[in-house]
C-alpha cells in the first residue's frame, strides 16, 4: 500500500472504479494494437528500405501501384492506432500507480519494459502524426533517423511484452468474461466505442490515397487534386531555392559518352506519355499523365542499357538532391525524363526544366529539377 502521506489524487484509495477494466479487455486491446504496430512497422520498414536501399535489397518497377499500397497501409494503420494505444493505456493506467512500483528485480525488469513500450510507442505516432502534417518544429531532431530506431525499440519492447504476457493473454482471453453491471457503458460497447472510433480516424483520413473515399477524409493533411497542376507540393521551386540557368543544360555522363542536352534537345528526343501515381512517404497519392524521355533510350545514347544511374537535381541542399535509379527503374519503358505533366510544361514547383517519374517508387525519389544522370554502374 502507498504511505498514507502519498493518498492523494491518482494515489488515493479507491481512485479508480470502473468496472470495465479486466485482464480480459486490455488483453483484447492489446491483440488489436499488436496487429496495427506489425503492420506499420513492416511497412515502414519497407519504406525505409527502398529510400536507403543495402546492397542486398531488391524493389521492383511493377506493379506501379504497389508503394502506394504499402505507404498507404503504414499510414492509416499508425492513425489507427492512436485510439487504440489511448484505449490499451486506459485498461492498465490503475497498474502504473501500484505500491510497491516492483517486487523483485524480474517485476522490476517487466516494468522497465513496459514503459519503454509505452514511450516508444507514444513517440512513434506523434511524431509520425507530425510528420504527416509537416509541422517539424515541435522536433528538435531528425525526423527520419529518430522515427526509424525508434520504430526498432518500439517493435522489441512490444515482442518482449507479449512474449511476458502471453500465458495472462491467453487465460484472460480463454475465460468466461465477467458481466459488469450498472447502467453505463460495457465492455463489448467500449470495444465497439474503441474500433469505430480507429475507423472514423481512418476514413477521415484515408482518402488521400484512396481516391473513391477523398470527399468524406476531412481531416487528411493533403487533397491529392490541389496545388499547380492538380498535383500536391511538399516543397516548392521557392522553398528550394531553385535557379534555372538561361544556358541550361542536362548532362548526361556514361563511362565512355557525355551529352550536354539542352531543354530543346531533349523535346526533340521520342516523346512518350505514361500514366502513372506519384505516391508520397507521408500517405498522400495522385495519378497524373507525365510526358518526356525514356531514361532507357537516355542511356541507349550512353551505350548503357539498365544500369544504376545516380539522378541530381539543381537543389543544393537537400538529403534527396539526388537518388539511385536501380536497373528495374532504369530500363522500364515507364521511367521518364518528364518534361510535361497533365500535357503542359512542367511548373517549377513540380521540377521544370525536367524531373525523374519512375513507377514504384516514393516521391521523394523522384527528383525535381534534374541537372544530370550519370552511370555509376553498368
Amino acid at each position: 500500500m502507498w504511505p498514507p502521506r502519498l493518498r492523494v489524487g491518482p494515489f488515493r484509495r479507491g481512485a479508480f472504479t470502473s468496472r470495465l477494466r479486466s485482464p480480459r479487455l486490455t488483453s483484447q486491446l492489446g491483440l488489436l494494437l499488436a496487429v496495427a504496430f506489425g503492420v506499420c512497422f513492416l511497412t515502414g520498414l519497407l519504406s525505409h528500405l527502398i529510400q536507403h536501399p543495402p546492397s542486398w535489397f531488391w524493389w521492383p518497377s511493377r506493379p506501379v501501384w504497389l508503394y502506394r499500397v504499402t505507404q498507404g497501409l503504414h499510414v492509416a494503420t499508425g492513425l489507427a492506432a492512436v485510439p487504440l494505444l489511448a484505449a490499451k493505456l486506459w485498461s492498465v493506467f490503475p497498474k502504473l500507480f501500484a505500491w510497491p512500483p516492483f517486487r523483485d528485480p524480474v517485476h522490476a525488469l517487466e516494468r522497465l519494459s513496459v514503459l519503454v513500450l509505452a514511450s516508444s510507442a507514444l513517440f512513434q505516432l506523434v511524431t509520425g502524426v507530425l510528420n504527416i502534417a509537416r509541422w517539424y518544429d515541435p522536433m528538435p531532431f531528425g525526423f527520419i533517423a529518430a522515427h526509424y530506431w525508434t520504430a526498432w525499440l518500439a517493435i522489441g519492447s512490444l515482442l518482449v511484452h507479449i512474449a511476458v504476457k502471453l500465458p495472462i493473454v491467453r487465460r484472460a482471453l480463454g475465460a468466461t468474461p465477467r458481466p459488469t453491471h450498472g447502467d453505463g457503458l460495457s465492455r463489448r460497447g467500449l470495444l465497439a466505442a474503441v474500433g469505430a472510433t480507429a475507423a472514423a480516424v481512418t476514413v477521415a483520413t484515408v482518402g488521400q490515397t484512396v481516391r473513391p473515399l477523398r470527399d468524406l477524409s476531412v481531416l487528411a493533411p493533403r487533397r491529392p487534386d490541389t496545388g499547380p497542376q492538380g498535383l500536391p507540393v511538399n516543397t516548392s521551386a521557392a522553398a528550394a531555392r531553385i535557379v534555372v540557368p538561361v544556358d541550361f543544360r542536362f548532362l548526361l555522363v556514361g563511362p565512355r559518352a557525355r551529352h550536354a542536352l539542352s531543354l530543346a534537345d531533349l523535346a526533340a528526343l521520342p516523346q512518350h506519355t505514361v500514366s502513372l501515381p506519384i505516391t508520397c512517404v507521408e500517405g498522400w497519392s495522385a495519378d497524373a499523365r507525365w510526358t518526356g524521355v525514356r531514361v532507357a533510350d537516355l542511356l541507349a545514347l550512353l551505350g548503357e542499357p539498365g544500369a544504376t544511374v545516380l539522378v541530381e537535381s539543381l537543389q543544393a541542399d537537400s538529403p534527396y538532391r539526388s537518388s539511385t535509379l536501380a536497373p528495374p527503374h532504369a530500363r522500364d519503358p515507364l521511367t521518364l525524363l518528364a518534361l510535361r505533366l497533365n500535357g503542359e510544361v512542367l511548373h517549377p514547383d513540380h521540377g521544370y526544366p525536367c524531373r525523374l517519374i519512375a513507377p514504384n517508387r516514393p516521391g521523394v525519389l523522384q527528383t525535381k529539377w534534374v541537372s544530370s544522370m550519370t552511370v555509376v554502374s553498368p
